[in-house]
């Protein structure tokens, strides 16, 4: 049956797509915060080579080590890293391991000279795969319930696509990596105040750690929920990386790199982070900028967004694309529901939010 132990605050998720279509300037995410790290290896001494080296190699997650091929960042083959953003250790947030707010794939092609980053929204419905027992929860509670390997297969699952690589950077880190460089400076995309800061739209506002770490938290009051606070943690990642590889900063290098080999953990070794950075310039010129389009449903008294059969095949169907990999039906749990719910009139056209009911597994109902 499905376990209802461990629910993300409700929300009601407006979809705008206009958000998602806006042409980011670096390679957001993709490695995150380490490439900054592999940039400043790559233009100064030896000694900040090793001492970059020694801060990546801190970051790498040994209990989710795969196999690297020789040649598989060679700058021609394409890939794929599951991005996760978690909340731990920061502000009044202080459990171990949280739910990931942020959770986008990011699919390179370099025959294109592109990159892709297709957004997850953090309340999708998705089985839990590798739980213990047959469990539907919000995607982003996979990390909380089984770490990255939880995380991955499940969004594998989702939209049926391998995922090999993921990176998790924890936003408190990136506080005090804003600390370190000496604050950013952003224009908020919207006037709010939160935590005890102000913000005012489009006005020029320098922030320290905790203030961008406020202006990227909130969500209840932004009209675009969810998906306006991604637009705001992704300005201040992209803002803290232009920052961070320049020359001012490089005073504050040992609190920097000691700053990121605490709050970032990701299965790409360093050497793959290397290769990447060099062979893989080209790709970053263009961005596409996508999103799996749910609909708001109510689960046991919690808002979800649920994803009709043909928007999850829509979406396997172009990243499998991009990564070369030939279509497939979408053939999961999700669809599985699909079916039995619009069996018994829930329709993914209705504008009313509807109550979806989950099915215990397959085999319910004569399901296979």
């Amino acid at each position: 049956m499905r376990n209802n132990e461990n629910h993300p605050s409700k929300t009601r998720v407006e979809l705008h797509s206009k958000d998602y279509k806006k042409k980011s300037r670096v390679l957001a995410w993709i490695i995150s915060i380490i490439a900054i790290l592999v940039v400043a290896a790559a233009a100064y001494s030896t000694y900040v080579y090793f001492k970059t080296k020694n801060a990546v190699d801190h970051t790498y997650d040994t209990n989710n080590r795969v196999e690297v091929k020789n040649g598989e960042f060679n700058g021609k083959k394409k890939f794929a890293v599951l991005l996760m953003g978690t909340d731990t250790g920061a502000l009044d947030r202080t459990e171990k391991m949280g739910n990931t707010d942020t959770i986008i794939l990011a699919v390179v092609n370099p025959e294109k000279k592109r990159y892709t980053l297709m957004s997850i929204p953090r309340d999708t419905m998705a089985q839990m795969v590798g739980s213990n027992q047959f469990r539907v929860e919000k995607i982003n509670a996979a990390y909380s319930l089984g770490g990255a390997r939880m995380s991955m297969a499940s969004v594998s699952k989702l939209i049926n696509v391998p995922i090999k690589y993921y990176a998790l950077v924890n936003m408190g880190g990136i506080m005090k990596m804003i600390r370190y460089v000496g604050g950013i400076n952003i224009r908020p995309t919207l006037s709010f105040e939160y935590g005890g800061y102000i913000f005012k739209k489009d006005k020029l506002t320098h922030m320290g750690g905790a203030g961008a770490l406020a202006y990227s938290r909130m969500r209840y009051d932004d009209p675009q929920g969810d998906y306006g606070r991604q637009q705001r943690q992704r300005q201040v990642i992209t803002t803290l990386i232009k920052k961070a590889v320049s020359v001012n900063t490089l005073s504050n290098l040992d609190s920097i790199l000691s700053s990121i080999s605490g709050n970032v953990r990701t299965n790409l070794p360093f050497n793959a982070l290397q290769q990447i950075a060099v062979n893989y310039r080209g790709s970053a010129k263009t961005v596409k900028n996508d999103y799996l389009h749910g609909t708001t449903a109510e689960i046991d008294d919690a808002s979800y967004q649920v994803q009709s059969t043909k928007e999850l095949q829509r979406v396997s169907d172009y990243v499998r694309g991009e990564l070369g990999l030939d279509p497939e039906t979408i053939n999961n749990n999700e669809t599985y529901q699909n079916e039995r719910n619009i069996q018994r009139g829930f329709s993914f056209t209705s504008s009313k939010t509807q109550n979806y009911k989950i099915y215990d597994d397959y085999t319910e109902e004569g399901g296979s």
